[in-house]
């Protein structure tokens, strides 16, 4: 039994690395790839990887596709548009995973983060890495996920759904307001609001990515994040950036922000916070791992964004670098998730 063979210490295990896709995120889950790939061969695991989008690739495909690294933009519609209409089914790929002891999901937005290919995965019975379908779909809804939070007293800045207009936001909310659709990741599609003649604009540009818009409270202040791994909360985060928000250029390109772990908090604030990041984390039902995003403001209340329930896992990326400062290694951090995949799937 696979409880059995993960007792032993140090078992190789055979790992199929689900990335690319065809979602917005495509580039961020490549990059996610290209190291989780060698990491997980670097402790002897034998890996196979496969992009959700064109199927499994060769050596050589690998070596060119993983070193790609992140543009300054997401793929752009019309390149997503032709990429879904020759996309592979999970399906085509199933004799590739067959026989792997775990999948490792390296899939950012889209049907890699909305529950999807979780469920297909429950359906043929595969252990995988992140929270069940349920949990990933509800993680991806943040209209849902934000009503969770408040119902497990996680404060969260109060929020509209579309369609509205300026006067119902000005007199609910107030402005400035972040739009942003409803399900996607890494800032895809969100402005920052600050008068009703720039709000029309915005729903526009939010619903190309999302058929929801939501309307939610800007809080000015500082950026927090805080990784869940295991249950437990991972050393605080602040990302510093020169603009308003943790944009998708900030995060992806060099320079675009800094990133300090642990933040500059004082001990009952940073107990706080992790307290609620633990708190967003069950109220969602997230399995091993997630990241949950805060802003801090100036007078010193903690308001919780969202949950990533597969959030980047770069080297550089932020649940890394908060596992790293608690003295666990990128490696480590791949094959601890893998395990308890694993783990999980012989209960």
């Amino acid at each position: 039994m696979i409880i059995d063979r993960i007792r032993q210490c140090g078992m190789v295990v055979k790992v199929a690395v689900l990335f690319g896709g065809s979602s917005e995120e495509r580039d961020v889950s490549i990059a996610s790839a290209a190291q989780i790939v060698p990491a997980l061969r670097s402790l002897g695991h034998e890996v196979i990887a496969i992009d959700t989008a064109t199927g499994r690739l060769t050596s050589q495909a690998e070596k060119r596709m993983l070193t790609s690294g992140v543009g300054p933009e997401p793929p752009t519609s019309a390149a997503l548009a032709d990429m879904r209409s020759s996309a592979l089914a999970l399906t085509t790929n199933a004799s590739e995973i067959r026989d792997v002891d775990v999948v490792f999901m390296a899939l950012h937005g889209g049907a890699g983060e909305d529950g999807r290919i979780q469920a297909v995965l429950d359906l043929a019975g595969l252990a995988y890495t992140g929270s069940n379908h349920i949990a990933s779909a509800t993680a991806m809804d943040k209209d849902l996920s934000k009503r969770l939070f408040r119902g497990a007293g996680v404060p969260t800045p109060d929020w509209l759904m579309a369609p509205v207009e300026g006067r119902e936001v000005a007199a609910s909310l107030g402005w400035p307001v972040v739009v942003k659709p409803n399900k996607q990741g890494s800032t895809v599609g969100l402005s920052i609001v600050r008068a009703a003649s720039e709000l029309p604009a915005a729903l526009e540009t939010a619903r190309r990515f999302d058929d929801e818009v939501m309307v939610e409270t800007f809080i000015p202040g500082r950026e927090i994040t805080v990784g869940i791994l295991d249950g437990a909360a991972l050393p605080v985060g602040e990302i510093i950036t020169a603009g308003e928000v943790f944009d998708y250029q900030a995060k992806y390109q060099q320079g675009g922000a800094r990133e300090v772990f642990p933040a500059d908090l004082s001990a009952p604030a940073t107990s706080q916070v992790q307290g609620l990041a633990v708190r967003a984390h069950h109220a969602l039902k997230l399995g091993v791992y997630s990241r949950i995003d805060f802003r801090l403001d100036a007078a010193g209340c903690f308001w919780c964004l969202e949950a990533n329930s597969l959030p980047g896992m770069t080297s550089a990326s932020l649940l890394p670098q908060a596992a790293r400062a608690m003295g666990i290694g990128f490696p480590e951090l791949c094959d601890r998730i893998c395990r308890a995949a694993l783990s999980r799937r012989s209960r």
